[in-house]
């Protein structure tokens, strides 16, 4: 089942490319996140979607139907913003029934639906203060009563937790997704927060110059990173060049030291041919209780210096200095090699 499409889907603001040639289909009854840095065209497909933006060329469908040219508030989709856009003279309920007066549905219908959404939210016993008296993150999900209220088709979310601080930012990555499930809503979430992707999505898109990197499930996507720009994205430190040319990466964690009392400086293939070694010397050795990030600097096939982040448990990782010669090793099951 499809909640939306696009479909070669291009927009430009004067000389600049926001998104460009793109096709994407969001799956229904799951969350979907755009990510990627500001600047992605992440944001711009957003507001395309909701028909705050129309696109150069390219096509918009909403469960099957074309949807390009339909009015935002046509599309009977619900959207979040980053600044929650709460009315500050209306009351809790009052700003979630909004959009139900707006449809002209009868009063006495609008106060049980506020209700019973901001039950959902865990704030019905909030409904009569104003925005004002509440926190943050109790505003946030004021504005996500809101949307979920008119019984949207599809709930966009545009940076949604930026604004809150970290405890809550967690927290509400968990009410977010618990909503999701308990309603089988189709999110679409616009973040730049990769931890946030990861812990949230069911689909996650990654974009790069208004054009889609790689996407998938983050089980699949994160071991997996198709190129460069996602494996760094993603958090992952060491790139090197393997035999023939072929570039790769290998996480801190999967990476293991041992002393190298030969102290050559090649990059080789031990005994074991699951296991790819190089050997360097240490650079820099950082203590942090549970475990210790060793950099070590060393040469790769292609002749060129890299510079190796290795995570290490403490009781584990051996008596190392600066300057000492290392080998470093990674089971070939965790080198990835990448596209480019």
């Amino acid at each position: 089942m499809t909640a939306a499409e696009f479909q070669n889907l291009t927009k430009s603001f004067g000389d600049f490319t926001a998104v460009d040639d793109m096709s994407l289909t969001i799956p229904q009854g799951r969350l979907t996140t755009l990510l990627g840095p500001s600047g992605c065209g992440k944001t711009t497909s957003l507001r395309m979607l909701a028909g705050y933006l129309s696109p150069d060329s390219g096509r918009i469908l909403i469960h099957g139907t074309d949807a390009t040219t339909t009015p935002p508030e046509k599309r009977n989709l619900g959207m979040v913003f980053q600044s929650y856009a709460l009315f500050p003279h209306m009351t809790v309920a009052e700003n979630v029934a909004f959009g139900l007066k707006v449809r002209r549905v009868p009063a006495e219908a609008r106060r049980r639906k506020a209700l019973e959404s901001l039950e959902l939210v865990g704030l019905a016993h909030q409904a009569g203060k104003k925005p004002k008296q509440l926190s943050g993150g109790q505003q946030q999900r004021v504005a996500l009563a809101r949307a979920i209220a008119i019984e949207p088709e599809l709930l966009l979310l545009d940076e949604p937790l930026s604004n809150l601080d970290a405890r809550l930012r967690i927290q509400m990555r968990a009410e977010l997704r618990r909503i999701q499930s308990e309603t089988g809503l189709s999110v679409v979430l616009v973040t730049h927060d990769q931890d946030e992707a990861l812990e949230m999505s069911d689909e996650m898109v990654l974009m790069k110059d208004g054009r889609i990197q790689q996407q998938g499930a983050p089980q699949d996507v994160f071991p997996n990173p198709a190129n460069r720009f996602v494996a760094e994205f993603l958090g992952y430190e060491n790139f090197l060049t393997l035999a023939g040319g072929r570039r790769a990466t290998v996480r801190p964690e999967h990476l293991r030291l041992t002393e190298n009392t030969a102290g050559t400086a090649d990059a080789r293939h031990t005994a074991d041919a699951a296991t790819l070694t190089l050997t360097g010397h240490v650079r820099d050795i950082v203590y942090r209780g549970v475990d210790v990030l060793t950099t070590v600097t060393a040469t790769d096939r292609s002749g060129d210096e890299v510079r190796l982040l290795v995570d290490s448990r403490a009781t584990t990782v051996p008596d190392l200095r600066i300057g000492d010669a290392v080998s470093v090793h990674a089971p070939d099951r965790h080198v990835v090699t990448l596209s480019n």
